[in-house]
């Protein structure tokens, strides 16, 4: 894995490029390279940070220059023997091992037409000498990210979104219908960007910018119309094997030059990663976390640990426990620095934490569950969706009642947290909602008079945009399976917009490479291929996943509760970030700026202090927001940087 920045026809394009790699050293620690060329009226320059995973020599260095063509890559292409194969049977012949010269190859020879054939996480940049043609390709889901700013004839890129601020002198206007949308969710929707000017390269699409100043986008890769062929294979009875898929990519996903080790938190996704990895590299590590014991009972947290031991003992793997106590008032900021755009999951936190143990035991790559709630139905939200739609058939006076006695119930002691008081609260925001409303309130922060009542009343018309745009997104659809239409959303939005991109970010700030076996594109073609209850059955989430992993891991982690990857909130905000709270409520940037209004923060801040409702998370962004948007605004383009 590595950092791809690069200018085309952009002023000053060498210094430029220098200044975009410099930024981006944590992604790649092991190497830097430069190429420039001249182009038409200007020149066009590639920079690129390395972090060695395969073909550790220097004929793996890049940019990677041969017969006219010169490449930025980042990504492991995990069909890259396969190919290298085919092309070497058409008569080329390789200097190295690397799948950055086996990606070169392909695109001599295919073009735009070998991206559909690359299987794997990617974004490069790719310039041809001949006809002065620079094209940006990202991979089919979204998992490697690729930014990109226009100006005139000129372009910038790089992986990462402070980069390309840095490039500009900090000189880039925020979007704040980027931040209001980043308050419905938590995150910023990958179809936004929080400064105007920049964007983001759509999965499983590229972008061909030629001298004359023309550009050309198109689209390899459609992640609905995997999902409608999905459909009709389901409907003739065409299912597949899916243990077999998931090993076959767990297999391709070991493949490194390098240690490899996974993540563990003793949910079924890990261990059965953990374990089908095991199958086959005997004796790898895994890394999983704790937290201290009193964080873990405020907030009413499952034991995880206690299973992710068993996973270890029963696969001989070298197992690595790490307790988070974590000084969350210097990680903040510094996370936030990492994730580049306001992102409130706390999660990335443990994944830098645990890639930062990992990467100081030398282990570069790690091994990620991420993907199968979203594919297969695994989140609470879609069981709760499910039950909420047999839920609108009790009688009305009945759930006035259950909606009147919830609503008294405290969702905390001052001793702990109430985990079920939570969830029945969450439950019953959004019940009674329509199917697409529903879906939404399961899994955003706000409904539509909440968000109005938070912000500056002239962004009001932004909000509609914001929900408008899930609800076209949810609407765009051939399928006419339920759970199926939330999976698909979630991976084309819930996935690439926070789970894929705090991954990324987070564990490239430990200069760690994360893999991800379920964000497949033959795991996905499989999940689409699965009727919806198949995923549901009865109160079991995930129940086609749990069935294939029941041939090799013991029913009582199968069938255990789902865990959390997440991190003690509540008790972090109710201690250690209290002083901080009031600091932002009452004179924070955002309020100052209108952007945010005071007197509803403060009633986000009392009813949580009182315990009447869990706002924990809530509070949490509108943090990570007001050191984004500090930074954003200042000019200085944030000089945080992250130390473990």
């Amino acid at each position: 894995m590595c950092g791809i920045a690069g200018t085309y026809r952009w002023p000053d394009g060498k210094i430029v490029t220098d200044r975009l790699t410099d930024i981006l050293a944590h992604r790649g620690p092991d190497g830097a390279g430069r190429y420039g060329h001249p182009v038409a009226d200007g020149e066009v320059q590639l920079g690129h940070r390395r972090l060695s995973i395969v073909d550790l020599s220097e004929t793996g260095a890049q940019p990677m220059v041969s017969d006219g063509l010169a490449l930025t890559y980042n990504g492991e292409l995990y069909n890259a023997p396969e190919l290298r194969a085919e092309l070497e049977s058409k008569g080329v012949r390789f200097r190295g091992t690397s799948d950055t010269e086996v990606v070169l190859e392909a695109w001599r020879r295919w073009g735009t037409d070998c991206l559909p054939r690359l299987r794997g996480m990617f974004a490069f940049g790719i310039f041809d000498e001949r006809t002065g043609e620079l094209v940006l390709a990202r991979d089919q889901l979204g998992i490697k990210p690729l930014f990109l700013l226009r100006r005139g004839t000129g372009l910038v890129f790089a992986s990462e979104l402070k980069a390309l601020a840095a490039a500009t002198g900090g000189r880039l206007e925020v979007d704040h219908a980027a931040l209001v949308a980043s308050l419905l969710y938590y995150w910023v929707p990958d179809s936004r960007c929080a400064f105007r000017e920049a964007e983001k390269l759509p999965p499983g699409s590229w972008l061909r910018v030629r001298p004359d100043g023309r550009v050309e986008r198109g689209t390899y890769w459609s992640l609905k119309q995997v999902a409608a062929e999905g459909q009709d294979r389901a409907r003739s009875g065409e299912l597949p094997d899916l243990a077999a898929i998931v090993e076959e990519s767990t297999r391709r996903h070991l493949l490194a030059d390098v240690p490899v080790a996974t993540f563990l938190s003793g949910g079924l996704d890990s261990s059965y990663l953990t374990a089908l990895a095991a199958r086959h590299q005997p004796g790898i590590s895994a890394y999983t976390i704790g937290f201290r014991a009193e964080d873990a009972k405020f907030e009413a947290m499952p034991d995880d640990l206690r299973y992710a031991r068993q996973v270890a003992e029963r696969f001989g793997v070298d197992l690595h426990e790490i307790e988070i106590a974590p000084n969350v008032l210097d990680l903040l900021p510094q996370m936030t620095y990492a994730l580049d755009e306001p992102i409130g999951d706390p999660a990335a936190i443990n994944t830098f934490l645990i890639c930062t143990a990992a990467r100081e035991a030398g282990v570069k790559v790690m091994l990620s569950g991420m993907g199968a709630d979203e594919l297969f139905a695994g989140y609470r939200k879609h069981l709760a969706n499910t039950i909420a739609t047999r839920y609108q058939r009790v009688p009305r006076p009945l759930r006035r009642g259950v909606s009147a006695a919830v609503g008294r119930l405290p969702v905390a002691t001052s001793r702990r947290g109430l985990r079920s008081v939570r969830f029945a609260k969450r439950f019953l925001s959004f019940a009674e909602l329509p199917e697409e409303t529903a879906f939404r309130r399961s899994y955003t922060m706000y409904d539509r008079t909440e968000l109005l009542d938070l912000i500056d009343p002239d962004l009001a018309g932004t909000v509609d945009d914001v929900l408008t745009e899930h609800a076209d997104t949810y609407a765009d659809n051939n399928l006419d399976d339920f759970v199926n239409r939330m999976c698909l959303t979630d991976a084309r939005m819930f996935l690439p917009g926070l789970n894929l991109t705090y991954t990324d970010r987070s564990s490239m700030a430990a200069s760690t490479e994360v893999r991800v076996p379920y964000v497949d594109v033959e795991v996905v073609k499989a999940a689409f291929a699965l009727p919806g209850d198949r995923k549901i059955a009865g109160r079991q989430g995930k129940a086609v996943l749990k069935e294939a992993a029941t041939s090799i891991l013991p029913r009582e982690i199968v069938y255990r509760p789902k865990g959390l990857f997440s991190a003690p909130l509540r008790a972090w905000m109710s201690r250690d970030l209290a002083p901080l709270v009031r600091e932002v409520v009452n004179d924070g940037e955002l309020v100052r700026s209108g952007f945010l209004r005071r007197d509803a923060l403060r009633r986000l801040v009392a009813e949580d202090a009182a315990g009447q409702q869990d706002y924990s998370k809530h509070l949490w962004h509108v943090l990570t927001l007001e050191h984004w948007y500090r930074d954003a605004t200042s000019g200085s383009g944030q000089s945080a940087r992250l130390t473990a």
